[in-house]
């Protein structure tokens, strides 16, 4: 299981709204618990492939952010990213691409503008897993 704030699930919904119709992307960090995972930053990257198929996180960004982890105490947990016309599930390029198996990976699906939908996954191997996901107000 891993929680998100509803205000960070805004953050990430508005500017994935703002690139369209490009993929947009980012980093979470947190802290891990004994009942799963809690988000307590989100990362907004820019997709320097400027793609609506698929995004790379720019170099500069990404060190930036973990930089701001260490600073601040936090764990990498994982990245997310938006699929702007298709669903909240990795995609082929998503799963051979994941690089971690412990970390998260959210999807917001755009497919639907009136009615997002975000999921995170665990991929390992071809294997995509549904971990769960829960938006909160008062974290």
């Amino acid at each position: 299981m891993i929680t998100l704030k509803k205000s960070d699930f805004e953050k990430i919904l508005k500017h994935a709204e703002s690139v369209l119709p490009e993929e947009a992307c980012g980093l979470i960090a947190g802290e891990i618990t004994d009942s799963g995972k809690i988000i307590k930053k989100v990362y907004i990257l820019t997709n320097t492939d400027h793609s609506n198929e698929h995004f790379s996180l720019d170099p500069k960004e990404q060190l930036a952010a973990v930089k701001d982890m260490r600073a601040n105490g936090l764990t990498p947990l994982g990245n997310w990213h938006s699929h702007p016309e298709s669903p909240s599930r990795p995609s082929e390029e998503d799963k051979r691409l994941a690089y971690d198996s412990k970390a998260s990976y959210l999807i917001l699906s755009l497919m639907d503008r009136e009615k997002p939908v975000l999921n995170s996954f665990r991929i390992s191997g071809d294997t995509a897993e549904n971990e769960g996901l829960t938006i909160d107000e008062d974290l």
